[in-house]
């Protein structure tokens, strides 16, 4: 395990607002409350097999949001209508200790949200090859259940879990299995004891989720708590490494013009790729220290 630092720094245009009533107002000039620019991530700190009892799993701290992801391979049976498939499956648990508004059941409804988005954004050939995670078509394969874990809520949680459960897959291993078929035809799944001997997901075209938050005539990336409750609309892009969209949503009462939309995805565009090399950047480092990685943990 080892701890990192992720920086994003696309500086263009950003907001200076003169008090917490005038966010909106200070979006002409070039400084943000914090000092960022508008296409400017705070620091992120990433942090891979942090969770002993996973396939795989990761930790990211980005400002004061604090996620935690972990995946566990199950097998499983394929679904019917993808019978040569493996597939993902989320549940996000929204912590009563990261903000006073989760306590009951007051984090279900943004937890089903942030799920259903997930399904939609990895859920797909494009993102992951399920194929690989298929044992024997029809009858087994690898299910990847996938926990989200909000210990704190400092703004921008989709960017920041996205984040999370890219780097928790880069970090996944799934043991090798062997089908063997008997003169009758049943048929045994045998799975390797050895940990090495492994496969590893290829993450290189799993997006992540950038969120532009509209401020007066402007947009800015990863809002603080802050700055959302400025904004009276967002718009959630994913992007690959490459800087393909894969999926667009809106969220928040007010409305979009064509031109704001456009605009906004561009930016994600430019900012989504930016934020991807920083990612497998600092992934691979890691993943070449080997055994030599600091040891931090979860409870370190």
């Amino acid at each position: 395990m080892m701890f990192v630092k992720l920086v994003v720094n696309v500086r263009r245009c950003s907001c200076y607002p003169e008090s917490f009533r005038q966010q909106r107002i200070g979006t002409q000039e070039d400084l943000r409350v914090d000092g960022r620019g508008c296409e400017d991530y705070r620091c992120a700190e990433v942090e891979t097999d942090v969770v002993s009892n996973t396939s795989g799993s990761a930790r990211v701290k980005l400002g004061h949001t604090d996620i935690l992801v972990g995946v566990k391979a199950e097998m499983g049976t394929p679904k019917w209508e993808r019978p040569d498939e493996g597939y993902l499956e989320f549940f996000v648990d929204c912590s009563a200790n990261a903000t006073p508004e989760f306590e009951g059941r007051g984090g279900d409804d943004l937890g089903t949200e942030i799920a259903n988005t997930l399904y939609r954004i990895f859920n797909n050939k494009g993102s992951i090859d399920l194929t690989s995670l298929c044992i024997s078509p029809r009858e087994h394969c690898w299910i990847l259940y996938v926990d989200v874990l909000l210990l704190e809520c400092g703004g921008n949680l989709f960017d920041a879990i996205s984040i999370a459960v890219k780097a928790a897959l880069f970090n996944t291993s799934i043991p090798k299995v062997r089908v063997l078929e008997d003169e009758e035809g049943s048929k045994d799944i045998e799975l390797s004891d050895d940990p090495y001997d492994c496969i590893r997901l290829n993450v290189e075209n799993v997006p992540c989720i950038i969120t532009l938050s509209k401020i007066g005539y402007r947009h800015v990336v990863d809002a603080t708590l802050q700055e959302e409750a400025c904004s009276l609309a967002s718009l959630l892009v994913s992007v690959t490494s490459k800087g393909v969209l894969t999926c667009l949503r809106k969220v928040g009462k007010g409305s979009l013009d064509p031109e704001s939309i456009f605009e906004m995805m561009e930016t994600g565009k430019r900012v989504g790729k930016v934020l991807h090399a920083s990612l497998q950047t600092i992934l691979q480092k890691e993943e070449n220290l080997g055994p030599k990685r600091q040891k931090v943990g979860f409870l370190g």
